[in-house]
């Protein structure tokens, strides 16, 4: 944003933001997050029902993490990949709903500039760890169907904990460089967001100077977080779909594929509202309408996840129910 005074002419001349003296500045130190602080009635039930979700999230990664620990069956590639997704969605959803909740019964909702830096580096870290694991996923899909021969070789525990090391370092150097291209921004405007977390765009809003080579170095970062791993996905699912279509019985085909479609179900609902929002040029979270659709990724794709994989699955729905009536047994036993 460039600084307008008064010439003797009694024209408006602009005066570069690098030309503007330290004292005639007001930095910001803290922000006001003001999501959904216009539905003033309906605060209490948003609470109630993002708690309820918050817990359902919650305990439902906390039983897949649990199963998959104690289950000697699922210790192969899959589940483990399935593991590390959702111990990441946990965290995911840990930088944003507890500090939501907070501002929800809260009139005071701030955030120190800190805060929301830390905010979001690790929500961009964790959402981008999240996009590469569900590349990583499909990959597995991949090697299990079409490599079915050489799987053993191509996903070993090594390369198995390479690639989920490779997919969180590379998330949190993407959110690093985002999130430094953000709070490099000189904030002089106002400190109010309008979100219920310290999201890109509505952060940005707020930067003064020229922010369009932020925004154009943002938006590569963002598609090609998003739509690099999509593609990827896509051609991983067309090598699957043709070879499922080669096998011979009805049985075969619909046991191979139902051990894709829980994976691609998330994909499509994580992929397809991440997209929406972030891959818009000049994206402005502005309505309520835009912030409830934030909260289909930030709360309904960390839920769906166990839901999916453990309604769809039956090897999870047998090791969840073995793990239930091996506690309950234990009790009894006491």
């Amino acid at each position: 944003m460039e600084s307008q005074s008064q010439s003797p002419l009694g024209f408006e001349k602009v005066i570069p933001w690098g030309q503007l003296t330290p004292e005639n500045i007001t930095m910001v130190t803290e922000f006001f997050l003001l999501g959904f602080s216009n539905l003033q009635e309906m605060q209490f039930l948003l609470f109630v029902i993002f708690l309820c979700l918050y817990l359902a999230i919650l305990s439902g990664n906390v039983t897949i993490v649990s199963v998959i620990i104690l289950e000697h069956s699922l210790h192969t590639p899959m589940y483990f990949f399935l593991g590390v997704l959702s111990v990441s969605e946990t965290c995911y959803t840990f930088v944003i709903l507890p500090k939501m909740l907070t501002n929800l019964l809260s009139v005071l909702r701030t955030i120190s500039f800190t805060g929301c830096a830390v905010q979001m580096f690790f929500f961009l870290g964790f959402a981008a760890n999240n996009c590469l694991l569900l590349v990583v996923m499909g990959y597995d899909r991949y090697a299990a169907i079409c490599r079915p021969l050489r799987y053993p070789i191509l996903m070993n525990w090594r390369t198995c904990r390479i690639l989920v090391a490779t997919c969180g370092v590379s998330g949190f150097l993407i959110s690093m460089v985002i999130t430094d291209l953000v709070f490099s921004l000189p904030f002089c405007k106002s400190n109010k967001i309008n979100h219920y977390f310290c999201d890109i765009s509505p952060v940005m809003n707020l930067a003064c100077g020229v922010t369009y080579v932020n925004e154009l170095f943002i938006f590569i970062s963002s598609a090609f977080v998003l739509m690099v791993p999509f593609v990827f996905i896509c051609i991983s699912y067309g090598f699957i779909v043709s070879t499922i279509v080669k096998i011979p019985s009805a049985e075969g085909k619909l046991k191979a594929f139902s051990t894709c479609i829980s994976h691609l179900t998330v994909v499509v609902v994580h992929y397809g509202c991440a997209s929406f929002v972030y891959l818009r040029p000049s994206s402005r979270v502005t309505s309520v309408k835009d912030q409830l659709l934030t909260v289909t990724y930030t709360i309904i794709t960390p839920l769906l996840n166990p839901m999916v994989y453990s309604l769809r699955n039956r090897a999870v729905q047998v090791a969840i129910q073995k793990m239930f009536n091996w506690g309950e047994f234990s009790h009894k036993a006491i």
